[in-house]
């Protein structure tokens, strides 16, 4: 016998990041909880960052979803803990690369998501998600979207976005 939190796990599995079709909710991280509240079912979702313009829409095709399995339910967007890329799934990265974005590097152990000091010199190589070259060079910190960077590729010439680490 399923559980109402089993269907509705079952009715979001698939439902596509509206910026990034390519990849789930889930996989991306956003999807953090489902559960039995006192007044019903409940979603926790967690944007990328605070600022992030698809939540809304986000927010809307999650209850849209639900609504289709005949689950209402209360979405509830939570901002602690801050997302992290360290919550993406091993295939949400892979996807990412396959569609042309560069996955992010995971974050080090203890690190913060707030930094008050400059990049090192030594940053890890972001490797190119076309050719997998790692003669790579950024163009902007900001690409499409303000969660990634703008990259150059210097052997097969081609822009991509990177998933920026958080």
């Amino acid at each position: 016998m399923t559980t109402t939190v089993e269907a509705a796990w079952a009715a979001l599995e698939h439902l596509a990041d509206p910026e990034i079709p390519v990849i789930s909710l889930r996989e991306l991280g956003i999807l953090r909880d489902v559960r039995q509240g006192a007044d019903g079912l409940e979603v926790v979702i967690t944007p990328t960052y605070s600022g992030c313009p698809a939540m809304g829409q986000i927010e809307d095709d999650v209850r849209a979803a639900l609504e289709s399995a005949g689950l209402p339910a209360r979405v509830v967007t939570r901002l602690a803990p801050a997302w992290t890329t360290d919550w993406m799934s091993d295939s949400g990265k892979e996807k990412l690369r396959a569609y042309g974005i560069a996955p992010p590097h995971q974050t080090p152990a203890g690190s913060s998501v707030v930094r008050f000091i400059a990049k090192p010199a030594t940053a890890e190589a972001v490797a190119c998600p076309h050719c997998g070259s790692a003669n790579t060079v950024e163009s902007s910190r900001f690409g499409s979207t303000a969660c990634k960077a703008l990259y150059k590729c210097r052997d097969c010439l081609e822009p991509f976005d990177y998933f920026k680490p958080y």
